[in-house]
C-alpha cells in the first residue's frame, strides 16, 4: 500500500464492505481509459471512419482521419485477394485506438510494459482471424517478434492475448458490466459517486479560501487562516512573497478548531481596472472581539502584491463570543458585495429574546448586501435600494436575508454553460447546532429559520410555532450521524468534466465526507449522493490520487470554472498540513482542445517556487472472484466490420437511501469460560460483521470489568492509531465517523469525547468524558480501519 502517512486519513476512499463486494462483482478494475492516459470523451462531431465510436471513445476527428489514412495505405500494400477477405478485420483492429478501453487493449495503463502495436485479442477470435488473415500483420504492425510467430497459430494467438480476458477484443464489446454505464459517473452499490483528485498545492496552514481575480490571468489566490494570501500561477508555481499579509492584525490561535482568523477574500468585479479586493477577518483586544471587512488595493508597482497601506475598514461587527464568525465574501452578478455573518456564537443563539439571527436590527446571523462602488469620497459603502428591509425602522438596511446560524462557504451558480439556467442562484452551507447540518438556497428577504428551526426540525419550539416566522426550509439537511460541520461548495459549471455539470458538490469538516446534490428539474427536488474516491484502478491515471486529508475546510472555483477543495490533516492555523485538491471525473472528459485557456500575461517579480506534489495514489490489492468461463466470441470472416456502435446508456435512477441506522452484524456475546482470563483494563477489540475483512470494525473497550462501545463525537485518527497499536496493527488507515460497522446495542457506551495524542498505550489513558459519561447514541459508535502496512510505503 502506498500513499498517505498514518493518522492523516485516507479520506472517503474506503467505504462500506457491501459496496466493495458489489463493485468487485462488477469488475473493480473496469474503467475507461485512452492511450494518452486520460478518460474518453464524446467527439465534437461524428467520426467518419471509426463511426462505431462516434458516441463515445478516444478519437477526435483528427485522429479518426489519421486512422483512415493508415487504412488506405494498408490497402495499397496488401494483396488484393487477401484484402477482400481481411479489410473488415483491419478496420476493426485500427479502430480499437478509438475504443473507450484503448489503454486496456494496448496495455497502456501499465507503464512497466511496452505499448502493444496490435490490440489484445480474444483467443477464439484470433484463431479465426489467423486462418485467413495472418499475413495482414506484417503490414499492420512493426513488431518483428509477431512476424516470426506467423506460422504457429497457438503461439501467435497467445502472443496477442490479454492477461485480463474481460478486456480482449471483441468480447469487451458485449460485456454488459463494462458498457452499461460507459461515459457516466460511476456509482457503487450504495450510490456513492466515484471521483478522483489531483493535488494542486500543499504545505498550507488551514487554507480557508481560494479565489481568482476575474482578470484573465488564471492566477488563484489561497488564503491561510493566519492572515496570509499566496499567489499561484497557472502552472501551479507559487510566488515566494505573499500577496497579502495581515497576520499581525488577525486574531486566531494554534488551537485545533479555533474559528477565528482570516476567513474570507473577494476581488472586485472590476479588479482588472480598479485593483480593489475585500477581506474578512477577526480582530480583538483583550476580551473584546469583532469581525472586520476591509478594502485593499493592489500595489501600483506589482500586480502580485497588495499595498498594505491602502487598507480601509468598510465595516466592523462586534462578536459576543469566539465562535460562529461567518467569513464568506462574494460579489454577485449585480455588482454588490455579499457578507455572511455568524449568529455571534455560544449555543442556541442566546442573545436577546429571539436571538441575533431573528433580530433584523442586528447584523449577526445574516446575509448582508452592500454597494462598495464609488466609495472614494463620501460613505465607504451604500445600501442597495433593492435591499428587502430598506425603509423598515426595525431593521438594518444592509440585511439581505436572515435566520442563519453560521453559514460556512457560499457560492453563486455560474449557470449552465449552454443555456445559462441556474445562473445567479446562491448556495450556502449552514452549520447546525446539535442534530442537523443544512444546505440553503438563499433568496432576497427570506428567513432561514434559525434559531426556531435546525434543518427541517424545530429547535426552539415556542419560536418555531410562531406563525409570523415564515421561514424557508433548506434544500437538503443531514443528521450528525453523517457529519457535524457542513462546508458549502459549488455547482460544477466547468468545461473539463461534462458529466458533473449541474452537480452541487459540498462536504463536511468533521466527518470528511464529500457529498453532492442534483436537482430534478421536473420536481425541483434535490437528490443526494455521497462522493467517494474511485476504487480499484478507477483513479490509476498518472498524476491522480484517490485519498485526501479529512478536515474539509473550503471549496473553490478557478477562473475557468473547474472545482477544487481544501482540507487538512490537523485543523490548526499553525500546522502546514493543508492541501488543495482538484476534482476529477475519471469516466468522461471534454474533447481534446475544447477547454484550452489563454492566460493573460502577468509580470512576475521575485522568486517563484515550483510546485512539487507530495500526495500519492494508494494502491490497494483487491482480489476478484474467479470469472466464469467466457462465452465464445468467434467472429465470421467478413469484408466490413459487424461490431455494433457503443452508445452510452443511462443508469436507472436509484432511490436515495434515507439516512438512518444501519443494521450491525457484530459478534454475539456470551459468558467467558473459566479457562479464559479476563481482559485487562483498557483492552480493545474490533467487532466486525460477517464478511468484513480483518482489521476493520466497531471499537469496543474493556473498562470497569465489562465490555462497552466507544462513541465518535471527538474520534479521530490519533485515537484510531492507539487502537490499532493495541491490536498489533501498526497503522490506522482511516477512522470512520459513522456506525458503518454495526451498532453495539447490547453493550453500554463506556467512552465518549475521546481525545488522544496518539502516543497513549490504551484508550483509557486518552482524555475522555469519563467512564460511562456520554451525550451520544449507538448510531455514533466509532469504527476503525487498521493496517499492517505503512501507507507511506
Amino acid at each position: 500500500m502506498a500513499g498517505r502517512r498514518a493518522g492523516a486519513g485516507a479520506g472517503a476512499g474506503v467505504r462500506t464492505v457491501l459496496a466493495l463486494l458489489a463493485l468487485r462483482a462488477l469488475g473493480a478494475a473496469a474503467h475507461p481509459q485512452c492511450l494518452d492516459f486520460r478518460p474518453p470523451f464524446r467527439p465534437p462531431q461524428p467520426l467518419r471512419f471509426c463511426a462505431q465510436y462516434s458516441a463515445f471513445g478516444c478519437c477526435a476527428p483528427e485522429h479518426d482521419a489519421a486512422l483512415a489514412r493508415r487504412f488506405r495505405a494498408l490497402e495499397a500494400r496488401v494483396d488484393a485477394a487477401i484484402w477482400a477477405e481481411c479489410a473488415g478485420y483491419a478496420l476493426d483492429l485500427l479502430c480499437q485506438e478509438c475504443s473507450p478501453y484503448a489503454a486496456h487493449l494496448y496495455d497502456a495503463e501499465d507503464p512497466s510494459t511496452p505499448l502493444r502495436t496490435v490490440p489484445g485479442l480474444c483467443e477464439d477470435y484470433c484463431l479465426d482471424l489467423w486462418q485467413s488473415c495472418r499475413g495482414l500483420f506484417r503490414h499492420l504492425s512493426p513488431d518483428r517478434e509477431l512476424w516470426t510467430l506467423e506460422g504457429n497459430r497457438a503461439k501467435f494467438c497467445r502472443y496477442l492475448s490479454l492477461d485480463d480476458t474481460d478486456y480482449c477484443f471483441p468480447r469487451l464489446l458485449a460485456n454488459e458490466n463494462l458498457n452499461s454505464n460507459l461515459g457516466r459517473v460511476v456509482a457503487d452499490a450504495m450510490g456513492c459517486l466515484q471521483l478522483c483528485l489531483e493535488e494542486v498545492a500543499n504545505g498550507l496552514r488551514n487554507p480557508v479560501a481560494m479565489v481568482h481575480a476575474r482578470d484573465g490571468s488564471h492566477r488563484f489566490f489561497v488564503a491561510e487562516q493566519l492572515g496570509l494570501v499566496w499567489v499561484y500561477l497557472p502552472d501551479r508555481s507559487r510566488l515566494e512573497k505573499p500577496f497579502l499579509n495581515v497576520s499581525r492584525a488577525v486574531l486566531t490561535s494554534p488551537w485545533e478548531g479555533d474559528e477565528r482568523g482570516f476567513l474570507g477574500l473577494a476581488f472586485h468585479p472590476g479588479f482588472r481596472h480598479n485593483g480593489k479586493l475585500y477581506v474578512y477577518y477577526s480582530v480583538g483586544v483583550g476580551f473584546h472581539e469583532w469581525i472586520r471587512i476591509s478594502e485593499f488595493r493592489v500595489s501600483e508597482d506589482d500586480v502580485n502584491a497588495v499595498d498594505h497601506a491602502s487598507e480601509r475598514i468598510i465595516l466592523e461587527i462586534e462578536e459576543p463570543a469566539s465562535n460562529h464568525n461567518g467569513g464568506q465574501l462574494l460579489f454577485g452578478d449585480d455588482g454588490y458585495l455579499y457578507i455572511f455573518t455568524g449568529d455571534g456564537g455560544m449555543a442556541g443563539d442566546p442573545f436577546g429574546k429571539f436571538g441575533n439571527a431573528q433580530n433584523k436590527s442586528a447584523l449577526l446571523g445574516k446575509v448582508l448586501r452592500i454597494d462598495v462602488d464609488r466609495n472614494e469620497r463620501g460613505p465607504l459603502y451604500r445600501v442597495p435600494p433593492g435591499n428587502p428591509f430598506v425603509g423598515d425602522p426595525a431593521a438594518r438596511p444592509e440585511v439581505y436575508a436572515l435566520g442563519v446560524r453560521n453559514m460556512w462557504r457560499c457560492s453563486f451558480d455560474r449557470g449552465d454553460p449552454a443555456s445559462g439556467a441556474g445562473r445567479g442562484r446562491l448556495f450556502c452551507g449552514d452549520v447546525g447546532q446539535s442534530k442537523f447540518e443544512e444546505v440553503d438556497l438563499v433568496e432576497r428577504g427570506r428567513n432561514y429559520g434559525w434559531r426556531a428551526r435546525e434543518g427541517f426540525e424545530c429547535y426552539d419550539r415556542k419560536l418555531c410555532a410562531n406563525t409570523s416566522l415564515d421561514d424557508v426550509l433548506p434544500i437538503f439537511a443531514y443528521p450528525h450521524k453523517l457529519g457535524k460541520s457542513v462546508t458549502g461548495g459549488y455547482v460544477y459549471r466547468g468545461c473539463e468534466y461534462p458529466n458533473l455539470n449541474g452537480l452541487y458538490i459540498f462536504g463536511d469538516f468533521m466527518s470528511g465526507r464529500l457529498m453532492s446534490l442534483r436537482e430534478n428539474l421536473g420536481t425541483g427536488q434535490w437528490r443526494y449522493n455521497e462522493i467517494c474516491m474511485g476504487r480499484g484502478q478507477t483513479c490509476a491515471f498518472p498524476g491522480l490520487i484517490n485519498n485526501y486529508y479529512p478536515h474539509i475546510i473550503s471549496f473553490a472555483e478557478d477562473e475557468a470554472g473547474e472545482l477544487y477543495f481544501m482540507s487538512t490533516g490537523v485543523p490548526s492555523a499553525t500546522v502546514a498540513s493543508g492541501v488543495v485538491y482538484k476534482m476529477i471525473d475519471p469516466s468522461r472528459r471534454a474533447p481534446p482542445g475544447k477547454c484550452q485557456i489563454q492566460a493573460a500575461h502577468v509580470k512576475v517579480r521575485g522568486r517563484v517556487i515550483h510546485f512539487v506534489p507530495k500526495e500519492e495514489f494508494i494502491r490497494r490489492t483487491e482480489s476478484s472472484p474467479r470469472p466464469a468461463p467466457p462465452a465464445p466470441t468467434k467472429a465470421p470472416r467478413r469484408s466490413r466490420p459487424t461490431a455494433a456502435p457503443l452508445t452510452p446508456t443511462l443508469r436507472p435512477a436509484r432511490p436515495t437511501p434515507r439516512p438512518g441506522r444501519r443494521r450491525g452484524g457484530g459478534r454475539r456475546r456470551g459468558r467467558l469460560g473459566t479457562a479464559v482470563p479476563e481482559p485487562s483494563n483498557g483492552a480493545v477489540r474490533l467487532v466486525r460483521p460477517a464478511g468484513l475483512s480483518p482489521g476493520r470494525g466497531r471499537v469496543e473497550v474493556f473498562a470497569g470489568g465489562r465490555w462497552g462501545t466507544v462513541c465518535d463525537d471527538a474520534w479521530d485518527t490519533k485515537g484510531a492509531a492507539v487502537v490499532c497499536r493495541q491490536l498489533g496493527f501498526a497503522y490506522a488507515v482511516r477512522a470512520t465517523k459513522r456506525a458503518e460497522f454495526g451498532e453495539g446495542h447490547t453493550l453500554p457506551i463506556l467512552l465518549d469525547d475521546v481525545r488522544c495524542t496518539g502516543s497513549e498505550r490504551n484508550l483509557l489513558e486518552c482524555a475522555h468524558a469519563g467512564l460511562g459519561s456520554h451525550n451520544c447514541g449507538h448510531e455514533e459508535d466509532a469504527g476503525v480501519v487498521c493496517s499492517r502496512e505503512d501507507p507511506n510505503l
